[in-house]
């Protein structure tokens, strides 16, 4: 008997999954292309906040997120003994002039009460692992995390398993049904409901070997430069709502490394180890799609993480945990599928 079936096996999915498991469920995870076989397969894996600023729900369930972060994915890689190359290793970014050296100090006071006092947004001078700025200065902080995509798929299937679930390329539909799959999910919903519910959004994305392993992430102009734990360095990525293949990297990317190595000197040799492009579902609010499926009793939406997808899994897992196995719906309104459709 199985009580949850996920279909999906990315961040996402994973996150249900392994939610549903540890409160006793019996869980199958269902995905033809395999764990991680999606958007959640890529490389670059920044788990970063937004501005501490005008808060509203979506930023204060990514906090909550990001802020358990550590927690989960120790538990995780206790659970199934592999790792998940999750670290909270903070972000630089540049400052570009007086005003927005002033707003940066402002935002510090912000930080310190929407982030409860547990992590710090400063002020600091360039070093030698640094992007390019103008003033010579930086915002670091220490809420951001990064994680390599495929290993923490990897981990968290690897805890489902041991939890006693079960992970297959095909199987039918048993018990409870959430759907996590991502673009390919998101097109379905909009033929179904004849608009727009969300759009597949192509990233390019690569990696360099460049060992900066215990260093911050850096965040420059409008890329991530992820150091992670093998010793390569991850940058990316492109946003593309038009293109012709969604699995093929281009000139584009080759723009993405030229402005890394513009933007971060230390990069400038690094050579390319590997080039990847996937889909990320992005719905047609922007937030997360999260909740039951308005008009299929019995099936749940989990889907939309575009690019926060692995910061925001531990509360998606359990915000649908809640749901799906004790009726509780603590999920925030503009969450919810019908914002979407």
């Amino acid at each position: 008997m199985v009580d949850v079936t996920v279909r999906g096996a990315g961040a996402f999915g994973l996150s249900v999954a392994y939610a549903c498991a540890r409160r006793g469920a019996a869980v199958r995870v269902v995905d033809p292309a395999g764990v991680g076989g999606g958007a959640s397969g890529g490389v670059v894996g920044a788990l970063a906040p937004h501005v501490p600023e005008n808060w509203n729900p979506k930023k204060a369930f990514q906090f909550a997120a990001l802020d358990m972060g550590a927690a989960f994915w120790r538990a995780v890689e206790d659970t199934g003994g592999v790792p998940s190359t999750y670290a909270r290793t903070g972000r630089l970014q540049p400052i570009a002039d007086d005003h927005a050296l002033a707003r940066a100090r402002a935002r510090a006071e912000t930080a310190r009460e929407l982030w409860q006092g547990r992590y710090d947004w400063q002020v600091v001078e360039a070093g030698d692992w640094a992007p390019l700025s103008p003033t010579g200065r930086l915002i670091h902080d220490t809420l951001t995390a990064r994680m390599f995509p495929r290993h923490a798929c990897a981990s968290l299937a690897a805890a489902v398993q041991a939890l006693g679930g079960t992970i297959a390329a095909e199987a039918g539909d048993e018990g409870a049904v959430v759907w996590a799959t991502g673009a390919a999910g998101l097109e379905a919903l909009t033929k179904r409901h004849h608009r727009m519910v969300g759009v597949a959004v192509k990233g390019q994305a690569a990696r360099l070997a460049f060992d900066a392993r215990d260093l911050p992430q850096i965040f420059a102009d409008t890329m991530h430069v992820v150091p992670h734990a093998d010793g390569t360095t991850a940058i990316g990525s492109t946003t593309e709502r038009d293109f012709d293949a969604p699995d093929t990297t281009d000139d584009q990317l080759d723009a993405v490394i030229a402005r890394a190595r513009a933007a971060v000197p230390a990069l400038a040799d690094a050579p390319v180890v590997e080039r990847w492009a996937g889909l990320r579902p992005r719905a047609r609010t922007r937030a997360p799609m999260l909740g039951a499926w308005p008009d299929r009793p019995g099936h749940y939406i989990a889907n939309g993480g575009f690019k926060i997808g692995f910061g925001i899994a531990p509360m998606v897992g359990q915000v649908m945990a809640d749901l799906v196995l004790e009726g509780r719906d603590d999920i925030p309104a503009d969450f919810r599928p019908e914002a979407s459709f």
